[in-house]
């Protein structure tokens, strides 16, 4: 079997992750690793937009993208998917809304299904890096602000008349060379066309 076939057996995760596992600290050892992993998970399906630490936050958006990628190529009648929505998620209702909500809004998406951004963090204060995780298709408004409507800013507007003076001011300028050169001069007369040019 090549190893294009082999990538037809599992489901691609469309995000980069570490090939080592974080050790995030935790008086429980392992196992209380796995829970805090769990509970961010399923506050990420619940919520669909969470304030964390970013050690915890990158370790979780993995395995968040592992279920949904599952839950989309698999569906809800697969056994081992059905088991891993039931690991990863510890409120059962959110089963429901991971199959019935999330696999229809993400199954025709070409991108990872989450996004992580960097958040300001506490100062004073230790240093620790954090982070917002959100799905994709939230209903909350967004973190990224929106520029596409600040052409009618009034610095914008300025700008643009100011842009225009200039042109209609070196339109002139030509216009009033043109008119000064004599008729049968024609390297001037293109000398002025290629500037026209240039200015266009």
């Amino acid at each position: 079997m090549n190893q294009a076939d082999v990538s037809k057996l599992m489901s691609q995760l469309r995000i980069s992750i570490q090939a080592n596992k974080r050790h995030l600290k935790n008086p429980q050892g392992p196992e209380g690793r796995l829970l805090k992993l769990r509970k961010t998970v399923t506050a990420l399906l619940k919520h669909e937009r969470i304030e964390l630490y970013y050690n915890r936050a990158d370790e979780a958006r993995g395995y968040a993208e592992l279920l949904i990628s599952n839950a989309i190529r698999y569906g809800d009648r697969h056994i081992a998917t059905m088991e891993l929505a039931d690991f990863w998620l510890l409120e059962k209702q959110l089963v429901h809304k991971l199959f019935k909500v999330l696999v229809p809004r993400f199954e025709n998406i070409s991108v990872s299904y989450t996004r992580m951004y960097k958040a300001p963090r506490d100062y004073p204060g230790m240093y620790y890096k954090r982070s917002v995780l959100e799905l994709r298709g939230n209903p909350y408004p967004s973190l990224i602000p929106d520029y596409s409507h600040n052409r009618t800013f009034l610095h914008n507007i300025l700008l643009d008349e100011a842009r225009k003076d200039y042109k209609r001011e070196k339109f002139a300028e030509i216009a009033n060379k043109l008119k000064a050169q004599s008729p049968g001069d024609k390297s001037k007369e293109s000398e002025t066309k290629t500037q026209i040019q240039g200015t266009t």
